[in-house]
């Protein structure tokens, strides 16, 4: 049995910051590699962290779209914070921008160079 596996890029997101792909499209799923707030239009990364989750969503949205899905489709995702302190104003954006049932999920308060957020995730292919 053949998989076939496909890069997803658009210019809606940040390019890659190394080597690695925006996305992955397989039989099943859509794999998000973890996105950084950055604006793509601009360059621009703003300050807050309820500005920077508000991106970094748009930013996957982006990725989500050009796979032929939407943020409904995310099933699981993982997000990485600078400082966990962060945790319930993340949360409030969050909750906004996904809907019910959410995605199963994963918290963890790390290193990141110059932001306050990343977010990767896994969505069902359509």
């Amino acid at each position: 049995m053949s998989h076939e596996i496909i890069r997803v890029s658009t210019k809606n997101a940040p390019s890659p910051a190394g080597p690695y792909s925006q996305g992955i499209l397989t039989d099943s799923f859509v794999f998000i590699a973890g996105q950084r707030p950055q604006d793509p239009a601009t360059g621009e990364i703003k300050k807050g962290i309820k500005e920077q989750t508000y991106q970094v969503i748009k930013n996957m949205e982006a990725i989500l779209h050009e796979a032929g899905c939407s943020l409904k489709d995310v099933v699981r995702t993982t997000i990485y914070l600078s400082d966990i302190k962060y945790f319930d104003e993340m949360n409030e954006v969050y909750k906004k921008m996904f809907s019910e049932p959410f995605p199963a999920r994963t918290t963890i308060g790390v290193q990141l160079r110059g932001i306050e957020i990343e977010i990767d995730a896994i969505a069902l292919k359509k």
